[in-house]
Formats: C-alpha cells, structure tokens, sequence
C-alpha cells in the first residue's frame, strides 16, 4: 500500500497523488499547473495505461486539467467525482482543450516556416469529451466501491460548487488504512455554498497548505467593502476591474453585487452597469442556476425561497464576443468588468488592464490567490508599470486586495480542520502550497504534536509501514533575470512575429510611389485606430 507524490508537492498547483492498493493505481486529482512552471505539463511521471482510476477533489484546472492527457495516453478506467463537479469539469476541461488546440495551431504555423517539424496540442476537445465519458458521479455522504478493496465517500470542502474532500478506506491483505485527501479547503462564510465538512478519523491525511503561513483579513462586511470601493470608484469616472476566476469567484460577485443593487448601496451611479467578460463564466453560471439540490448554504437557499435569483440583476451583462469585449472599452461610462483570468496570465483581462491600469481613477480589484509569477502577484507586489502587447503601461490606478474574500481556509481554519481528527492520524502530508509555506505548515503541525512533514516531488510512502520508501527530488523553478512575469500567451507571441513582418513591410517599401506609401501609412493606422479605441 503505496503513496506517490506527483505534483502540488512544494508547489500551490498541478495535483497529483497515486494510491497503490492491492495491485490497483488510483491518482486522486491530475492537475496543470499554472503560474510558474516547475516542470513540463506534457511529462507524465507514470504510465497512464497502468492508473485504473481516478478521484476528482473538484473541477478546477490544477486539478483536472491533465485528465485529458490521461485518456489521450491510454487511461480508460473510470472516474469518480460529485454530480456538481462533473457537470463543471465538461465545460472547463473542453476551454482547455480549445486553448490547447489553438497554441498547436499557431506553434505549427510559425514552426512551418522555420522548417520545424509539427507540434500536437497537449489535447484535444475529442479528448476533454473521451475524458467526460469516462466520469461517474455521486452526492455527497454516498460511500461507494471503486474496487475489491476500496470504498470513498465525498464530503463538502466548501471550497467550489461540487467540491470535496475524499475519504478513501484502502484494504491490502489483512492491513485497511484510512486516507482522506483534503483536495482544497474552503474559506468560512462564503455565499452560496456550505462551510468545509469536519472528519472524525484518518489514519492518514494529504492536505492542502495555500495559506497555511497566514490568516485572512476579512473585511467587516464584503458587501458593504465592495459597494464602497464601487462608489468611490464611479465618483471620479473611473472602472471597477476585477480579474476573477471564471468558475466559483465570479458567481460570488454577482451575488454580492445583487444584494448591494438590492439595498442600493452605490450613490454616485445608482444604475451601475456590470459586465461579465467571459464566455466560461457564462457557461458556469449556467450550472451555478441548475439544480443545486445538497450544495447549497441556508442563506443561498432563503433567497431561491423568497424568488430571487441567485445571480441575476438590473445593469447585468454578458460579453461573449471579442468585439463585445473591445467595446467595453470605448464607452467610458463608470462600470464593472468582471474578467478572466484570475491571475491576469492571459484572456480579456489585460487587455481591459491595458486600458484602464494607467488611470487614477480607476481601481483593479484582487479577489483571489495570485500564484508566483503571474501578472496579479506583480500588481499586488507594487508593480509600478507592467509590459502588456508590447506596450509599457503605467500602473496608477487603485490596486486592492480583499484578502478575505478567498476560497481557501487560512492557517486558522486549516488548524482546525485537521485538529478535528481523533485520535490524530498516524501521518499528515501537507501540499498544495508554495515550498516554504508547506514547510511551515508542516512545523505548525509538528508544534501542535502531529506527525507530517511537505513531501517532494516523486516521494514514495508505505501506508502500511508508515515509512518513506523513495525521498523525492527537489524540483529547480525556471530562472529569472528580472521580475517575476507571466509567460506571453501563443497569441500575443504571434502578434509579435507579425510586428516583425510588418517592419519588413516598411523598410521594403521605401522608394516606392509617394502615393502608395501613404495610402499604405493609412491603411495601417485604420487598424490601429480600431484596436486602440
């Protein structure tokens, strides 16, 4: 009875655990990483024919994102998840793939004219759909057979619509261990969904550590904080930009703002427009109105009851189109941009920072984890002008961050949820965080009189000796020679490549006609003129 440690070991993305029991390989989530790369999402560290099962904590992409792969390298066992994740893994694991297939497209284009020879995409939409086959769901409290030997039981971590933590019952020989996988914990008092579930006992844990270093400041009403901040806002003429995850966090918004609409907490623009730029977001809204029967909290379910809508309001807008979201940007009346993605890495999101980042009167608001690396966790660090499509721009405009408003525990809470084991487990093993803020979690632990220690990438343990077999390896993060930045997406290096013909263009035209080289300067500055709106 093995434990291996394939990723969110000494990182805060990419999970990845392998349970070996009785001759069966079952990994508990297979997640991208995002953020900085610490090794290649395209490398699996194990035969994918061999794993026979998988066990989804929840639909986020550092989660699920590698899934995929899985079946597109040879997975075709089964996979167990809750209802409300699998629903939401269909449409997050499909814009994956479409990401996927569209950095392929471009790689191979450029590739071609160097005589590279073609890239595939890490998948395929027809693999993100083999993937969905493949899923079986169950509610939570359901304790159900994964095999002679292994029986799970999914309850709310409070962290996602659907999410949860795993309790597995592992039997090889005459020795049976109980392992609960934590996936992600939530944050207290979040909307809509319920607190994290308590468990009484485990033998063994694997849990998260994101904030495990800290406690959130929370704001004594997000509401009320967000209506102010709001005001204040439209009071000078500027936007309100908050960069969101498109799946859990943005559908939060929307419910705060419904309240501050309804009790008509904003003055200086009662009728505020807000916009949600983002067709994923869209599509989980969709799932976030459906039936949610189980999922969830007593205040969510006293609005439904008195005939509200969760997430619908007057001065509420989607943008689905790129040429929707562009005209955002050229009306200049006070409003909200909801837009992914979270951490600014890519999407619509910076190209509304672009336009509205060097603008005092305008506020960017944080309202989630920015991962090391990302473009978020430079603006929170005080960036004072950040490179975005080539262009320098200046950051004046109001940066907040409402810790607080997270859907992860913080140290208080992660405290209290493993301390609420007893006996203690016989082991804890802390991931899913930042290297030195797993170590510390794993001291905390070891402070409190618990076993645990931040395994490695690659650790191997036996479960049933409670003994490391393999120690693991210390994954070097990429080099840097400046600030931390973001990779550029494949689109914005192809616009780059084009940049670079359109330099040739013009040091080729010279000595041409007088009236073709203006006629050509104008054609230019059209399009300039209709992106730079």
């Amino acid at each position: 009875m093995k434990l291996s440690f394939f990723g969110a070991a000494h990182a805060v993305t990419g999970s990845c655990h392998c349970l070996e029991v009785g001759g069966k390989k079952i990994l508990i989530d297979c997640g991208l990483q995002q953020g900085r790369d610490e090794h290649d999402d395209n490398a699996l560290c194990f035969e994918p024919s061999q794993i026979d099962y998988v066990i989804v904590t929840h639909a986020h992409i550092d989660h699920t994102g590698r899934i995929p792969l899985l079946v597109k390298s040879g997975f075709s066992g089964q996979i167990f998840t809750t209802r409300l994740t699998g629903q939401l893994m269909s449409i997050m694991l499909r814009d994956s793939a479409f990401i996927q297939e569209g950095d392929a497209q471009w790689q191979n284009q450029k590739g071609k004219r160097a005589g590279r020879p073609p890239v595939e995409p890490l998948y395929t939409v027809a693999d993100a759909e083999a993937a969905m086959q493949l899923v079986t769901t169950f509610e939570y409290g359901q304790i159900f057979d994964v095999c002679e030997g292994v029986k799970v039981r999914f309850v709310d971590a409070g962290h996602l619509l659907g999410s949860a933590c795993a309790e597995i019952w592992a039997t090889e020989g005459d020795v049976t261990k109980k392992i609960v996988f934590s996936g992600d914990l939530g944050n207290s008092d979040q909307p809509i969904i319920r607190d994290p579930s308590l468990v009484d006992q485990a033998d063994y844990v694997v849990m998260e550590s994101t904030y495990g270093d800290r406690d959130h400041e929370i704001p004594e009403s997000y509401v009320e904080s967000l209506a102010q901040l709001i005001d204040e806002t439209f009071a000078k003429g500027g936007n309100v930009i908050i960069p969101s995850f498109a799946v859990g966090r943005t559908q939060e918004l929307l419910y705060f703002i419904r309240e501050i609409k309804n009790r008509r907490l904003v003055q200086s623009v009662p009728n505020f427009a807000v916009y949600v730029d983002s067709p994923l977001a869209v599509e989980a809204t969709k799932i976030f109105a459906g039936d949610l029967r189980g999922y969830l909290d007593e205040e969510a379910i006293a609005v439904l009851q008195g005939g509200d809508d969760l997430f619908t309001f007057p001065g509420l807008a989607y943008s689905q189109t790129s040429e929707e979201s562009k005209a955002l940007n050229a009306d200049r009346t006070p409003k909200v941009i909801i837009s992914a993605s979270g951490m600014c890495d890519a999407g619509r999101i910076r190209h509304h920072l672009k336009h509205n980042l060097w603008r005092p009167e305008c506020a960017v608001v944080f309202v989630g984890y920015q991962g090391e690396g990302t473009l978020g966790r430079r603006l929170l660090e005080g960036a004072k002008s950040v490179k975005l499509f080539g262009e320098e721009i200046a950051v004046r405009a109001r940066i907040v961050n409402f810790k607080g408003m997270s859907s992860h525990a913080d140290r208080d809470h992660l405290i209290a949820w493993v301390r609420h084991f007893a006996p203690a487990p016989q082991h804890v093993f802390v991931v899913h965080g930042d290297s030195p803020v797993t170590e510390h979690f794993a001291a905390t632990l070891q402070d409190m009189g618990m076993s645990a220690h931040a395994p490695l990438y690659e650790e191997v343990y036996d479960l049933a000796a409670n003994k490391m077999l393999a120690e693991g390896v210390v994954i070097e993060t990429k080099k840097t020679t400046g600030p931390a930045t973001a990779p550029a997406s494949p689109a914005y290096q192809r616009l780059q490549d084009v940049s670079k013909d359109l330099e040739r263009l013009v040091a080729a035209s010279r000595g041409l006609p007088n009236r073709d080289l203006a006629r050509l300067a104008d054609q230019i500055r059209q399009i300039m003129d209709k992106w730079q709106g």
